[in-house]
């Protein structure tokens, strides 16, 4: 069988991969840790879960419009208006299969062969994935740490082409944990605006945000950005309702229903259930996601603290999400027990055979020096998958 090229383009998530060999392998009765979590360990809130019960209960379990319930949108738009400061239309709005559904959608409706799409390195790796699936090209802008893992207003212009169609935004950060600040943005939106380019505005860790941090949508800087922005979002991080599948996008009308209608003949609508249970969070107090930005912002400062206490380790202070991106260039080149390190995937592989202890590359995010762990995971579970990768971590020579 021969595969299309577009099958052919499509790697694997590493994220996805290494957090069901964890599992697997916990299965067997190893006691494995895994930093890989890409969702809240907190379960969803209680009335958010009887709310999709009562749904079944009275028989809301057909087909809804594709674009999602019109109470659901509604409540989108008000979220949009208390949150951000947008005003957006239910027309405005698509309710699709979680966020990275709206992702995919977007691209797809908007890009064509040839197009180019920039994308901030380090990356959350379905950016690319996606962009290469809708046939365009990604255009990749290195960052580093000294910009806090940033894109330059220089740095922007130097990449934008006559083929540039879009460019990717996500702050606060998968997986650096960046988070823009108004002035940074709004010499973004300069450009984009200037050089009449789209923008898509991944805001779905916005509630979890530390320190002096502020949450700010490019989209909220004013009306000709707001026109050339697709603004994604959804309930899988600030509910932990990531297995719910419910995400969104706000933005320019024309672009919303090619959205709608791509649905039309693919998913068709997100899970009527799904749908309730999601107008339920989105309708209540926000005390739940405070919470768990205190419990992570706990966990986040003992696993970067206790990283930079680690020989060859080292990590900012990440000012949102629920990530570490490690810097792990200090080990390259060292060995352990005759495995030597030289990627962040053979560091990735010899904690896991040594150590139990799942973590993730950061190849496949654009930056190989480093690796990613996730603090979505409990106390004691940092603790312990922390002193066991300094155990092998410090016999490296």
């Amino acid at each position: 069988m021969t595969l299309s090229r577009r099958a052919q383009s499509i790697s694997p998530s590493p994220t996805l991969a290494l957090t069901a060999k964890a599992r697997a392998l916990r299965a067997k009765g190893i006691d494995v840790i895994g930093f890989g979590a890409g969702e809240p360990d907190f379960d969803t809130p209680d009335h958010i879960k009887k709310e999709a019960v009562k749904a079944i209960s009275e028989g809301f379990t057909k087909y809804t419009p594709t674009s999602g319930i019109p109470e659901l949108k509604e409540a989108i738009c008000k979220k949009f208006k208390d949150d951000n400061g947008l005003d957006y239309d239910p027309s405005q709005v698509v309710v699709s299969c979680g966020a990275k559904h709206s992702l995919y959608n977007i691209m797809q409706v908007l890009c064509d062969e040839g197009d180019e799409v920039i994308v901030p390195a380090p990356y959350w790796v379905s950016y690319t994935e996606q962009v290469n699936v809708a046939g365009a090209k990604p255009v990749i802008i290195d960052t580093k740490e000294d910009t806090g893992f940033k894109i330059t207003p220089k740095m922007l212009g130097n990449h934008i082409s006559d083929r540039t169609k879009l460019l990717v935004m996500n702050s606060p950060s998968n997986p650096t944990g960046a988070v823009y600040s108004r002035q940074e943005l709004e010499a973004i939106a300069r450009i984009a605006v200037d050089r009449k380019i789209w923008v898509i505005s991944d805001e779905i860790y916005e509630k979890l945000i530390y320190d002096d941090a502020k949450h700010v949508s490019i989209a909220s800087l004013g009306s000709e950005i707001k026109a050339r922005t697709l603004v994604v979002n959804g309930v899988s991080k600030t509910y932990s309702m990531t297995g719910w599948r419910i995400g969104y996008a706000a933005g320019d009308k024309q672009v919303i229903g090619a959205i709608s209608n791509l649905q039309d003949h693919s998913t068709s609508n997100p899970t009527s259930i799904s749908q309730r249970a999601a107008l339920a969070a989105l309708t209540s107090p926000p005390e739940f996601a405070r919470q768990m930005a205190q419990e992570f912002k706990k966990r986040r400062d003992y696993m970067v603290e206790t990283v930079n206490r680690i020989p060859g380790l080292s990590c900012i202070m990440p000012k949102g999400a629920f990530y570490a991106f490690v810097n792990i260039s200090g080990l390259m080149g060292k060995a352990f027990k005759e495995k030597t390190v030289n990627t962040s995937m053979g560091l990735t592989e010899l904690l896991l055979a040594e150590a139990n202890v799942v973590v993730i590359p950061g190849g496949p995010f654009g930056a190989d020096d480093h690796i990613r762990l996730s603090y979505a995971v409990s106390m004691d579970h940092i603790v312990t998958g922390l002193e066991r990768m300094h155990q092998v971590i410090k016999q490296m020579k």
